[in-house]
């Protein structure tokens, strides 16, 4: 199964939402990570159908999606960011509702919801008010009704907000057993979901990709930009603030580490190189408004 996107453009008056955005997509879970504003919800929503480029196209295994968009959407599952649901209905009358707006049949949604409710974790309060969960347990309704039809691209905006670490991993392992045979998106601020199962990364900024990669090649894309700056003295590590950009600081009993990211060496004493992490990449690539103090 091959998805392309070629060349997307999408406009809000002024704003580029998307600027010829291309990528090839096949089986395999890949993350969308970018700031806000970067695009990556119209991306989401162009593939989807809910929103049609101004110009470009989405091919399917040679065919543009828009040529038979019904066609399309019985192969595609979505969870948007903003997932709404019908507070007064139980979580399994909720699903099976879903399931026969997707065409299932009754006999086949009861064993697809029941399956899928074991699944996420809900099978002990299907019978309970969805109103009445939580916003972890609310987004774990989303991603079940998101699997109901089986599909064959499966697209999933933030679809781990709102889950603790435990849920994460039960999502995390999911969605890399479904993935064998389906192409996966998934867009997320928690680089380590992205880090821990995607295939692939793509990156996002003001619409564009920036770069595609596998794990291994974007760090690689980070070598010898990352440093650790030891100092103890305060005035040092504001100068080192100001003039570079600063992802870390860690404040020992006798000294400052500072994890800086630069394309040269800092200029400062006891200057040694460091691994990099996925987490230098986002921060290397869009701007910090504070490092972050441990």
């Amino acid at each position: 199964m091959k998805l392309e996107l070629k060349n997307l453009c999408k406009n809000f008056g002024h704003k580029k939402a998307t600027n010829n955005f291309s990528v090839t997509l096949e089986n395999g879970v890949y993350g969308l990570l970018g700031p806000n504003g970067a695009g990556k919800t119209t991306i989401m929503r162009q593939m989807t159908t809910l929103l049609k480029p101004d110009s470009g196209d989405i091919v399917l295994n040679g065919k543009s999606i828009f040529e038979d968009e019904e066609a399309y959407r019985a192969k595609i599952g979505y969870l948007p960011q903003d997932f709404g649901v019908y507070k007064s209905f139980k979580a399994k009358q909720f699903l099976k509702y879903i399931a026969a707006l997707k065409g299932l049949s009754s006999k086949e949604a009861n064993e697809k919801v029941d399956y899928l409710l074991k699944l996420v974790g809900l099978y002990d309060v299907r019978k309970k008010p969805v109103g009445k969960f939580s916003g972890g347990m609310r987004r774990r309704v989303g991603i079940a009704q998101a699997l109901l039809n089986d599909p064959d691209i499966l697209i999933l905006d933030e679809p781990t907000a709102g889950l603790d670490p435990q849920e994460r991993t039960r999502f995390r392992n999911l969605l890399s057993e479904i993935s064998k045979d389906k192409i996966v998106v998934l867009s997320t601020h928690i680089i380590s979901d992205i880090e821990a199962i995607a295939k692939e990364t793509l990156i996002m900024k003001d619409g564009t990709l920036m770069l595609k990669g596998t794990h291994r090649d974007i760090l690689e894309e980070m070598d010898g930009k990352v440093f650790l700056v030891n100092t103890v003295d305060e005035n040092e590590a504001y100068e080192i603030q100001r003039k570079y950009k600063v992802v870390n600081i860690q404040r020992g009993v006798h000294s400052i580490e500072l994890r800086v990211i630069s394309d040269t060496i800092p200029k400062a004493q006891n200057v040694t190189s460091a691994q990099a992490r996925f987490e230098d990449v986002y921060m290397f690539y869009f701007d910090i408004e504070d490092a972050k103090e441990v």
